[in-house]
């Protein structure tokens, strides 16, 4: 990992930080998870715009199997990192610390940062960065408009149906895609785990899902009088 990494790191939480205090003062009546939210949607977008602007073949993004880190892949990457920094210790000052959260944002911190210090696996990295990110501005969107009055409305609908089919079908459908391609390629251990441990949390969220969804249609009354 370069200094040039490392330093967009540390410019990086820095940066994030400020901005959470900017929001925060400019909507001094919100709450503090409502001001983590607008930040979060801020990095979601910027991420995704960077991760896309660093693929150099979107007919084939992840062709080029374990490849080194291009410039612009380094810069998306590091940009994620710094905030996931900032938003971990963000967390700690929450009144609910989400240990899954935390969690979530160390592993992700590990992986990326393996993928920075290796300089291995870039495409696969900033492809699982839009991937994982790109369903995110609908998430926060959807509690943002509830809090300040939206709820039950046709945005609020709209913005959960937006978010329910962007994420299913980037995390069950692309997402399991791409863990294959990373564990089956000739990648540090390190990386592979952390590619297995996501690829254990997707698998549950699937099984979730379907479960769930077998158990709504076996209790509807409707659905079983037309069977």
């Amino acid at each position: 990992m370069g200094d040039d990494v490392v330093n967009l790191i540390v410019l990086g939480v820095i940066s994030w930080t400020t901005t959470f205090l900017l929001i925060r003062k400019i909507f001094s009546k919100r709450s503090f998870e409502f001001c983590n939210r607008i930040v979060s949607t801020i990095h979601a977008i910027l991420a995704v715009i960077l991760a896309s602007l660093s693929l150099e073949d979107w007919s084939c993004p992840v062709c080029s199997l374990s490849s080194n880190c291009s410039p612009k892949q380094r810069q998306a990457l590091a940009v994620t990192v710094s905030y996931l920094i900032y938003d971990l210790i963000c967390c700690l000052f929450d009144e609910r610390v989400n240990l899954d959260n935390a969690v979530h944002h160390l592993v992700s911190i590990v992986g990326i940062g393996a993928g920075l210090a290796y300089q291995k696996v870039g495409p696969e990295m900033v492809a699982a960065l839009i991937i994982t990110e790109i369903s995110s501005p609908f998430l926060h969107a959807r509690e943002l408009l509830k809090e300040v009055g939206y709820r039950d409305t046709d945005l609020n609908l709209a913005a959960d149906i937006s978010f329910a089919v962007i994420f299913s079908v980037a995390r069950m459908v692309v997402g399991p895609c791409l863990t294959f391609s990373v564990l089956s390629a000739n990648n540090p251990i390190i990386i592979k785990s952390v590619s297995a441990f996501w690829f254990y949390k997707i698998a549950k969220m699937v099984k979730y899902k379907l479960t769930k969804r077998r158990m709504i249609i076996s209790s509807s009354p409707h659905i079983r009088k037309l069977d």
